[in-house]
């Protein structure tokens, strides 16, 4: 197959069938015996061009063809002849000395018994890199070699052997011969690294790993020439061998005991790997590798002196006195070496404080609270110095003691002004205390004498104003009332500063702190004080609160003061600040004022009065609107119920007056008889503009907003209809006659004329009961006949006009309020002129 033609730069051939293989010159064979049927035997040939990125695939075909061969009559089938063609790889000596050409194998086909052969040869080392290196002899089929070869750059060839006629024919299949590079130990081993670095901790146990170093070999694999062997040479410094090598695999360990910092602080190995196993004939190569000790907290800190004396003025603070240097042998800057100082002794007013330079690692002494001559003229402090890493002791070493030094400190006297005693006083003060009250003294001593003579007080500005020091004696006033609940009081306390001044105007302060104690001031009582209490009389919660603190208001005591109200009341304790007030027996309906006293726990009582309605009602809303008020003998009534009742009577008599006065002009002389009250509502559908009723027996419906229906008087008859209720009148239940409110409100059924609407509690009574009833026969009725003639649906016509009616059914004689319908559209301006007289 004509491969080029296809694609120029195959460098992939494949074949699909694995039955058939394909050369690169386009040759193809069979890799087995082929068969061929009735049927077409075909595969593709794959070329690929890796760097192009360029594919191509021939297809072929094979077809039997009956075609008789003159030159080849005794090949009936094709086969493969093994004998001479087919020779063992060759192996050629890396490095070989010649002489060259040099002979390494003969290929030789046997169909040069019957045929003149051709032998040729392609591939890498003939016509491929590196070019040149073989040929074979064409006539005779011997492969040369005519230079030396180096196997770490080659290690084999594959070459290609032809066998052809003359004419070009192949009798035989091209052969792939292998040509193997031997390897020559021409390679010394390598260390993988210049330099190998290590550390391990000192005074490590033998046998501890440090590290490991590792070689390789270019020569061929898993030969002798590539088996290592490693080992020490050399050792510095030159002390005793103080690490091992292991010679298969380079693991370097721990062999000295006593691996010690502090004389030897890095180790360096000289070490060799050779090859050949190790043989004094193989290859050597020689690396580095150092060991660095680390350091441990082997050794303890010692101080340079085990005494030290130093100086400092009285009540000097916050000043160095002394410095405190240590040896230590560990490595300077390491937590090994790093001093901690700290007093175990002499310092238990903590008036010293010693830290460590982290520059220096010494120890700095300081005063931090001012010394006193008269107290003490000297000072001996105990110092003692750590490591910051804990202490790690050496192997075959004794346990050290904790180094110390004393030090010694002599106070110096200086003349230094007064000393309140103590500097910080507490005064507690009661509240509400009176102005000028003594609450204590404040004195100050000299140093010097030890007495407060001569010695003067004063409170500097511009500090909280609660109280006064004398300026001779030092005692302590108020000078003003102390109250929690003001300004800047709410706190509870204040810290003073006082001065003391001495002859010689040296001066000292203290702090007295003045904490304010809550006082009783304030009387409990009661938060909420009117109740109202229906037929179930569920007892009330009375709850109390007491503005001050504990122990001055919780728990308190409650009672009733009054023993008439005591003997129909009775009070049940809740929690500290709560009870129960419930009533005893039956105790009559009616509004009740009880006295209630309540004691907080420091015996301060509060007076409160509590307002009960104890009402005939299921809900206390049903009480709210004006709860009726027994007249009983034992319902006392305060001040300002018995003004609020005056002031009210006042009002409702004006009220009555106003209406009567409107209602008179208007009603006075209108004769009004019974038969009227059927012409009072008349029913019209006409939208004509309606004739104007002068009849005098006709009288306005008066509305009446809080009962929701409409009132109607004629003559001596009282009736009361609602707007929903189809004109009917309320009638009893309970009598069969016809009773209207009126009656019930006189009491004996008489008629009486009354211009004036009836109270809520006058229209309550009377429907109250009767509709209570209507109700319950509904609910007993289950097929709800009765619910017929009280249940009725309206559709809703809309929401009213907000200018009233303009109806001639007013009851103002007067066109007053009527200024709006000069502003009306012209189609309401008929119906405008219809209604009112022009």
């Amino acid at each position: 197959v004509d491969l080029k033609e296809c694609l120029q730069s195959a460098e992939f051939i494949s074949s699909s069938s694995e039955n058939f293989k394909i050369l690169e010159d386009g040759s193809v064979y069979t890799t087995s015996a082929v068969s061929l049927s009735a049927e077409k035997k075909t595969f593709t040939i794959l070329l690929k061009d890796i760097q192009e990125h360029v594919q191509k695939k021939i297809h072929v075909s094979l077809v039997e063809e009956e075609k008789k061969k003159t030159r080849h009559a005794r090949d009936t089938v094709l086969k493969r002849t093994k004998r001479r063609w087919g020779p063992i790889p060759s192996v050629m000596i890396e490095n070989s000395l010649g002489p060259f050409p040099l002979q390494i194998q003969q290929v030789q086909s046997d169909t040069a018994q019957n045929y003149t052969i051709y032998y040729s040869a392609s591939g890498p080392g003939i016509d491929q890199d590196p070019k040149g290196l073989f040929y074979i002899e064409r006539e005779t089929g011997n492969i040369f070699a005519t230079r030396a070869v180096d196997r770490e750059q080659y290690p084999s060839f594959q070459i290609i052997c032809f066998a052809t006629t003359p004419d070009g024919y192949s009798p035989e299949v091209p052969l792939v011969h292998t040509i193997r590079i031997e390897d020559d130990n021409d390679n010394a081993p390598y260390f993988t690294q210049d330099l190998f670095e290590f550390s391990v901790p000192e005074n490590s146990k033998p046998g501890v790993v440090v590290g490991k170093v590792t070689a390789e070999d270019r020569d061929e694999p898993y030969t002798l020439h590539t088996t290592l062997k490693y080992r020490i040479v050399s050792q510095n410094p030159p002390v005793t061998p103080a690490f091992s090598l292991h010679g298969d695999t380079g693991v370097i360990a721990v062999l000295l005991p006593q691996l010690d910092r502090e004389l030897v602080s890095s180790y360096t190995l000289l070490v060799e790997v050779r090859d050949m196993a190790g043989q004094p004939f193989g290859l050597c190569t020689t690396g580095t590798a150092v060991i660095r000790i680390e350091d441990t907290n082997d050794n303890a800190p010692c101080f340079k002196q085990t005494q030290y004396e130093t100086r400092v003025e009285e009540n000097r603070v916050n000043v160095e006195i002394l410095r405190v240097s240590v040896v230590d042998l560990d490595e300077p800057g390491s937590p090994g070496s790093g001093a901690v100082y700290e007093i175990i002794r002499g310092n238990d007013d903590r008036s010293f404080e010693i830290t460590t330079d982290k520059n220096t690692n010494e120890g700095i002494l300081c005063v931090v609270k001012g010394l006193d001559y008269e107290s003490a003229k000297q000072r001996i402090l105990v110092i003692a110095v750590n490591n910051e890493a804990p202490y790690m002791l050496a192997p075959h070493s004794q346990q050290l003691s904790q180094s110390t030094s004393s030090v010694t400190v002599h106070i110096l006297d200086v003349d230094e002004g007064p000393v309140f005693k103590p500097c910080h006083l507490r005064l507690d003060v009661k509240e509400c205390e009176e102005v000028g009250t003594s609450i204590g003294k404040y004195l100050a001593e000299d140093p010097e004498t030890g007495n407060s003579e001569g010695i003067c007080y004063r409170i500097p500005p511009g500090q909280c104003n609660w109280i006064s020091i004398d300026e001779k004696s030092g005692e302590v006033r108020t000078i003003k009332v102390l109250d929690r609940d003001l300004g800047e009081m709410r706190q509870g306390q204040c810290n003073i500063t006082v001065l003391a001044i001495d002859r010689n105007g040296k001066t000292g302060t203290g702090t007295i702190q003045v904490v304010i104690q809550p006082g009783n001031k304030n009387y409990p009582r009661i938060t909420k004080t009117d109740y109202i209490m229906c037929r179930d009389r569920k007892p009330i919660c009375l709850t109390a609160q007491d503005g001050d603190e504990s122990p001055y208001s919780t728990p308190f005591v409650y009672r009733i003061t009054d023993r008439s109200l005591a003997s129909m009341w009775k009070i049940t304790r809740h929690n500290d600040n709560s009870v129960y007030l419930s009533p005893k027996g039956d105790t009559p309906f009616g509004t009740y004022i009880i006295p209630v006293s309540v004691i907080d726990n420091g015996g301060k009582v509060g007076e409160n009065l509590v307002k009960v309605n104890l009402c005939d009602c299921v809900t206390p809303t049903e009480c709210d609107t004006g709860p009726r008020g027994y007249s009983n003998g034992n319902v006392t009534l305060g001040v300002w119920a018995i003004l609020a009742m005056i002031l009210g009577s006042l009002l409702l008599l004006l009220i009555l007056i106003t209406i009567c006065g409107c209602c008179g002009s208007g009603v006075m002389h209108r004769h009004v008889t019974d038969d009227c009250a059927n012409h009072n509502l008349i029913i019209s559908n006409t939208e004509a503009p309606g004739e104007e009723v002068m009849d005098h027996n006709v009288i306005p419906l008066q509305n009446t907003n809080d009962q929701g229906g409409y009132g109607i008087k004629t003559g001596d008859q009282q009736t009361f209809e609602m707007v929903k209720g189809r004109g009917h009148t309320l009638e009893s239940v309970k009598g069969g006659g016809h009773q209207t409110l009126g009656s019930v409100k006189e009491g004996g059924g008489q008629p009486m004329m009354d211009t004036c609407r009836y109270s809520y509690s006058e229209w309550h009574n009377f429907t109250h009961p009767r509709l209570g009833e209507k109700v319950h026969l509904c609910r007993q009725d289950e097929e709800q006949k009765h619910s017929e003639d009280y249940l009725l649906s309206y559709n809703y016509e809309g929401k009213g006009s907000l200018a009233g009616s303009v109806g001639c059914c007013s009851d103002q004689h007067e066109e007053e309020a009527l200024d709006f319908l000069d502003q009306l559209e012209p189609k309401f301006r008929t119906l405008a002129e219809t209604c009112v007289k022009r």
